[in-house]
């Protein structure tokens, strides 16, 4: 803050004058860290950035082909099953988390790492067998994804590492990077993806060992191949590091032997109330997110008559260049933060969610282009709320049946608020595109940090599996909430929903502000620098 906060710790009679958060690491740093330590450590936090980055690539190396895949190999599989293969990645990361990060709190973090990336690896090449059985494949298939997001789980792990092994004033750059590797995964992982449509459907064949490589297995054999050189740097760089908010290196439970200060600084007791008031603001940030990302398809083919391949490829295109935003906004918000504080811009990221959401609200009088094949010629199939609601890149390689030469666009007309809420206008699509962009990788890396912050140097394993189980949750609920609402109720409803629980985030946020500060400047350790 830019005076101190007043306390009774800190206002102590005879207390010694109390630095700010950059003196006092400097201090520390000089006095106790050797330039040995320090390389070591941050070698170790780039493993984790690159742990982070692999876990993202594994989710996103197959989103695209999922859908054709799962037809090729099993003809029973419809849109409502690929929901579930969708969803279960982020049902085995909520399981997952929790434990991980428990695991993480009393073994050396090396082995939760490990293990959880030789699930992935195991995951990925079951995915790649999934076409050998004669039957049940979808379920194979269900399964495979599942244990991904199983070993995805040690996110919680690996943020809590970087919590644990970084000081105060370094920890928003931390954590933006890693939030940023996150970012990137997602967005190269369907490039790499492209890149290996040009093996084709048929590919090779290896048939000693049963193994077809194809534009659908090689991604997944390709991701393995990098779990398998991640669980390699595991052993050969990752070292175990704990410092203080000081910078200190400190006594960590997670590596055994090693020569360090005893760590004072954990005595006192943890804010249940800012971390539960995070836990809750993460879930909405995600659950809107998910809403946005989701909702992207079904929109813009109602209300601008976009063909599925249309929607596709704009939306494609939209949603890329919001993810390169999002890692410029990753890098922007590090030096942002030392000026304004963490608490300052998450509630600015908010409002500027807030205001994205608004803006998508239908207004005018234009109706949408109504979809009136639906109830002039029955033998054109309309569209399931299924496969309409499902994010664009599940859509990419659906079809229509071959025995139809057009595709009906425009608004169906069976979705009887078509017939009487305006539509939303190019121009107001984009501009929510843009700003939710910029709002929601600021409020993703804030979330992040203040919480990391407000553990301080209590074991974090637990809590950031709770965190990142949190965040799951709400990608499994956003799409369920989309096919409720907006199919249902259109689009005002649904978006004005969305308003009010932002709103209500927001109202949260004002009453807990004052308690989302630092471990160490809420017994008086440390000043805070920016309020």
């Amino acid at each position: 803050m830019a005076a101190a906060l007043s306390s009774p710790e800190v206002a102590a009679e005879g207390q010694e004058p109390l630095l700010s958060a950059g003196e006092a690491e400097e201090e520390g740093r000089d006095a106790v860290e050797t330039q040995e330590h320090y390389k070591s450590r941050w070698r170790s936090i780039w493993i984790m950035y690159l742990t982070m980055f692999l876990s993202s690539v594994g989710f996103s190396i197959v989103i695209m082909s999922v859908w054709p895949y799962l037809q090729k190999i099993d003809p029973t599989a419809d849109g409502s099953f690929l929901g579930w293969i969708i969803a279960s990645y982020s049902i085995g990361q909520m399981v997952a988390s929790p434990l991980f990060g428990l695991w993480s709190n009393y073994r050396p973090r090396r082995e939760p790492l490990v293990v959880s990336t030789a699930i992935s690896v195991a995951a990925n090449c079951l995915y790649a067998y999934v076409h050998v059985p004669h039957s049940h494949n979808k379920y194979y298939m269900l399964t495979a994804r599942a244990l991904v997001g199983f070993g995805a789980g040690n996110v919680a792990v690996v943020r809590s590492y970087i919590a644990g092994a970084t000081s105060l004033t370094e920890r928003t750059s931390a954590m933006a990077n890693t939030s940023a590797c996150q970012a990137v995964g997602f967005i190269l992982g369907p490039v790499f993806q492209t890149c290996f449509t040009l093996i084709g459907e048929e590919g090779v064949t290896w048939k000693l060992i049963h193994l077809q490589l194809n534009m659908y297995t090689a991604p997944v054999l390709f991701g393995a191949l990098l779990g398998v050189i991640n669980i390699i740097l595991f052993f050969a760089i990752f070292r175990e590091h704990r410092v203080d908010d000081l910078g200190r290196q400190c006594k960590s439970i997670n590596c055994e032997g090693e020569e360090s200060v005893q760590d004072q600084e954990a005595e006192g007791n943890i804010d249940h109330v800012a971390v539960v008031a995070i836990n809750v603001l993460f879930f909405v940030i995600l659950f809107v997110f998910a809403v946005f990302e989701t909702i992207a398809t079904p929109l813009t083919m109602d209300m601008y008559s976009w063909t599925r391949k249309e929607a596709v490829f704009y939306n494609g295109i939209i949603l890329s260049v919001v993810g390169v935003e999002s890692v410029i906004v990753f890098m922007v918000v590090k030096a942002l933060s030392k000026r304004t504080g963490e608490r300052a811009i998450l509630h600015g990221g908010l409002l500027i969610v807030l205001v994205g959401f608004f803006i998508l609200l239908p207004w005018g009088k234009k109706l949408p282009n109504i979809q009136w094949q639906e109830i002039k010629n029955n033998s054109i199939p309309r569209t399931t709320s299924t496969e309409m609601l499902m994010p664009f890149w599940s859509l990419q390689a659906m079809q229509l049946p071959s025995n139809h030469t057009a595709e009906p666009t425009g608004c169906p007309v069976t979705q009887s608020w078509c017939l009487n809420t305006p539509m939303i206008y190019l121009a107001q699509y984009i501009s929510s595109d843009i700003l939710i962009g910029l709002g929601y990788p600021v409020c993703n890396v804030m979330s992040y940090t203040l919480y990391s912050k407000i553990l301080g140097p209590k074991p974090q394993g637990v809590y950031m599996g709770w965190l990142t189980a949190s965040g799951s949750g709400a990608r499994i609920l956003g799409p369920v909430f989309v096919s409720q609402i907006y199919t249902h109720l259109g689009p005002r409803w649904a978006f004005s929903l969305i308003c009010g629980v932002v709103v209500v985030s927001l109202l949260l946020l004002e009453i807990v502000y004052k308690r989302l500060i630092a471990f160490s400047v809420r017994y008086g350790r440390m000043q805070e620098e920016n309020c």
